[in-house]
């Protein structure tokens, strides 16, 4: 009898906590509290940015991001970590695709030395057709760098040749509404395009 009145007891106990997160997530007025698992709140990160895309076009975020967009900083000639990284994004972005769920996966380029619109491009086509891929001059990619709080550093170049240091973050970016949530490299496609599925449902 004691041990059913104590399961009984924590039930009610996990059933109050449960309606306790509930109550506060509604209480706090944001629609996507369900979703969030990072501790950077909506707003903090992000906003407005001008680059240039594969044609050479001045293009800025509101015609950029017109749908869902998930947003990666990196560069073409990265060896290892901006493909898997790119790769991984796009394997999300086709498993919403099935889901019905469209998502623009972005690209900007932060080596504007060697990634012209024409190379970003060609790299961005590549990895996904739906991919857009962004460059611009060192101070426009130095201002959306700073929106997002990225990093990246360049190393001194030996024959031309030269690797650049930089954050590995990808940022989910909702038209309207702005930066909601960022995902670390080790999160895998299933795993982003059901965080991202949760936004997406919660528009």
């Amino acid at each position: 009898m004691k041990r059913m009145v104590a399961i009984s007891a924590v039930a009610v106990t996990a059933l109050f906590l449960a309606s306790m997160v509930w109550f506060s997530q509604r209480q706090s007025g944001d629609q996507f509290a369900p979703c969030r698992s990072s501790a950077v709140a909506g707003g903090d990160l992000g906003g407005p940015f001008e680059l240039l895309d594969s044609n050479g076009q001045t293009v800025t975020d509101k015609d950029v991001i017109t749908e869902p967009a998930l947003i990666y900083f990196g560069y073409t000639y990265c060896p290892d970590v901006c493909p898997l990284d790119v790769d991984r994004n796009a394997s999300a972005v086709d498993i919403l695709q099935e889901r019905g769920q469209s998502v623009t996966p972005v690209f900007i380029s932060i080596d504007p030395a060697r990634d012209t619109p024409e190379v970003v491009g060609d790299f961005a086509s590549n990895m996904h057709p739906k991919m857009i891929g962004l460059t611009g001059s060192s101070e426009q990619i130095k201002a959306a760098s700073n929106a997002y709080r990225t990093y990246y550093k360049s190393h001194e170049a030996e024959d031309d040749e030269y690797l650049v240091d930089h954050s590995t973050f990808s940022y989910l970016v909702l038209p309207e509404v702005g930066f909601v949530e960022y995902f670390r490299r080790e999160v895998t496609p299933e795993e982003m395009a059901d965080k991202i599925g949760c936004f997406i449902n919660n528009m």
